[in-house]
């Protein structure tokens, strides 16, 4: 099972850092899974992972105090509601078109009142 939980890193971290030159892949929640199945698969690679630079610039103020600074709110925002953009107009369903504006509400209710700004 550990060998699964680093695989699982490795791909997260590999689309993870993808993420942070491609706007269209979120960083943050791939970065997450990397740090959650490294510290389920391997102590040292889980010290590495914390280690980077790539950790402490995406993830250590969230995992420390459960908040990001506006920037990185707005760099997982955008995108993502862009990308929601194009089935909202592009499917003709009203309850797809429904379910789709349900995400958006709990996408940015999570993100402003759950998640504190610093």
């Amino acid at each position: 099972m550990k060998i699964i939980y680093l695989i699982i890193g490795m791909i997260s971290l590999a689309l993870g850092v993808i993420g942070i030159f491609l706007p269209i892949l979120p960083t943050t929640p791939f970065l997450l899974l990397t740090s959650f199945c490294f510290a389920k698969g391997s102590e040292r690679f889980h010290r590495w992972f914390t280690g980077t630079s790539i950790y402490k610039n995406h993830l250590d103020d969230f995992v420390q105090n459960r908040a990001m600074s506006l920037r990185t709110k707005f760099s997982i925002l955008i995108p993502a509601s862009l990308m929601l953009l194009f089935p909202l107009i592009l499917v003709d369903h009203t309850a797809m078109r429904l379910f789709i504006g349900f995400l958006y509400l709990c996408k940015y209710y999570y993100f402003i009142f759950k998640i504190k700004t610093i």
